[in-house]
């Protein structure tokens, strides 16, 4: 894991779901199940996050954060 990584806007879905499993609770509590979807793949945060109304950076900062906790839960093994 990168521990200086920064997750934005105009990552992949998919691209953002590889970093770490917990990754995928972030987008589903946001009511986005686009973690199963096939387009995930090409999609990026911004678009998925204007096809289902929710505010992109409330989402990013969210993702960062967990990720953050997932960087620093592995950095202890």
């Amino acid at each position: 894991m990168d521990k200086d990584l920064v997750i934005n806007e105009n990552m992949t879905i998919a691209s953002v779901l590889q970093l770490d499993e917990s990754m995928s609770d972030v987008f589903m509590g946001f009511g986005m199940f686009c973690i199963f979807c096939h387009l995930s793949e090409d999609e990026t945060i911004a678009e998925a996050c204007k096809v289902h109304d929710v505010d992109t950076k409330f989402l990013v900062q969210k993702l960062n954060e967990t990720y953050q906790k997932a960087v620093k839960k592995s950095a202890k093994k």
